[in-house]
């Protein structure tokens, strides 16, 4: 049985577009050049920090943070930049008696937003700045485990990246559901894994509740 959800952030419950193009900004380049580069850098199969490079050699993704933070320009997001499914998602599988929680490559800074949206709605809250790892590394994984309580194979992650989020998961004994949004969501569905690694693929979170039930009434 699946007895925990575990959700990535960006583009499984965060729309990030708003935020990219922020970055953009920052760079000084028109936003739709650099959704361009964004979508060619991950049809390549690159890591997506690629993309700033293109824009500014050297680029130093973390160094620029804290310059935004300076500049009182922070990387920030906030209820409007929520997926319309994910409030109604949650209160659902919260009502179907599941445990659930949050976990992501996010900064410091992204797990206090995080906290100040969720907090009353999800058990537990983590990233990998909390944890010292980042997906795809197994340490993320091996961190999920042992905060969730319930065994790896009753446990679901969710995420939107099959590099990222599935294939890693699966590999640490997890159950998983694939959701076909945002820049990777799109790009990768035409990759084979996507119809046959995740346990459930899906185009809205508040399909969960009735697949975790089939699943868990021995029905798929």
């Amino acid at each position: 049985m699946i007895r925990a959800v575990v959700f990535d952030v960006g583009e499984c419950l965060v729309d990030e577009t708003r935020e990219y193009g922020t970055w953009a900004d920052w760079l000084g380049v028109p936003r739709h050049t650099f959704a361009a580069v964004f979508g060619a850098v991950i049809a390549r199969g690159q890591d997506y920090r690629q993309t700033f490079q293109v824009f500014r050699p050297g680029f130093d993704l973390y160094e620029e943070r804290e310059k935004r933070a300076a500049a009182g320009r922070p990387e920030w997001f906030g209820e409007p930049d929520l997926y319309q499914d994910v409030r109604p998602a949650l209160r659902e599988l919260r009502d179907a008696g599941l445990w659930l929680a949050i976990a992501g490559n996010q900064t410091v800074r992204a797990g206090g937003l995080l906290r100040e949206l969720f907090a009353a709605d999800v058990d537990l809250i983590g990233t990998s700045d909390d944890w010292g790892a980042s997906k795809p590394d197994p340490t993320f994984f091996e961190r999920v485990a042992e905060v969730v309580p319930f065994a790896k194979h009753e446990t679901l992650y969710v995420g939107d990246r099959l590099d990222n989020d599935i294939r890693p998961a699966v590999t640490a004994g997890m159950r998983t559901a694939l959701i076909r949004r945002g820049p990777w969501g799109t790009i990768q569905q035409g990759d084979p894994e996507a119809a046959t690694l995740p346990t459930f693929r899906i185009d809205s979170l508040r399909e969960l509740v009735e697949e975790i039930g089939k699943f868990n009434a021995g029905e798929r």
